[in-house]
């Protein structure tokens, strides 16, 4: 498997951030190429809760959640991952408190991905390449969407007159 993150300190709690990221079937209201999603199971999320993302250029993956430690973490596995070269992918997300030379609470979110492309050593060298730069894209474009979203909330939910 190749493993590749990356992560954003983001001014705000934990709590804020999860505020925005458990709610687990909106992913489309910060990830900048997701451009909505169906929910494809019911009731409160948790393992086995499962979603399709729908992309700009048409293509669509599910995601299945195997771990959920609300407030701090979850993991997914993808699917239907065609016409991606994927033979096997898990996402993670996690949070941790980042106070440390912060004058506010600030929160440190790393955002992985763990996957197998198909084609044997052609499609490692592709994982390692192409993929990467790919991912990279996607990761920073995530956790800046998210960043902007958690914000935008707190500084709203601030706002005299909000009801937040």
């Amino acid at each position: 498997m190749i493993h590749y993150e990356r992560t954003l300190v983001i001014a705000a709690t934990p709590e804020a951030v999860w505020d925005v990221l458990g709610r687990f079937m909106n992913i489309d209201e910060f990830a900048p190429l997701v451009v909505s999603v169906d929910a494809l199971t019911d009731g409160e999320v948790g393992p086995g809760s499962k979603r399709r993302c729908h992309f700009e250029d048409g293509g669509s993956v599910a995601e299945e959640v195997i771990e959920w430690d609300a407030g701090r973490s979850y993991r997914v596995r993808l699917s239907e991952t065609d016409p991606m070269p994927l033979k096997e992918a898990y996402a993670e997300i996690s949070l941790q408190p980042d106070g440390a030379g912060h004058t506010t609470e600030h929160t440190k979110v790393t955002w992985s991905m763990d996957y197998k492309v198909k084609y044997g050593p052609f499609g490692w060298l592709l994982g390692q390449t192409m993929m990467k730069m790919m991912m990279g894209k996607v990761l920073d474009g995530n956790l800046n969407g998210l960043s902007d979203q958690v914000l935008g909330e707190e500084r709203s939910s601030s706002l005299p007159g909000s009801s937040r």
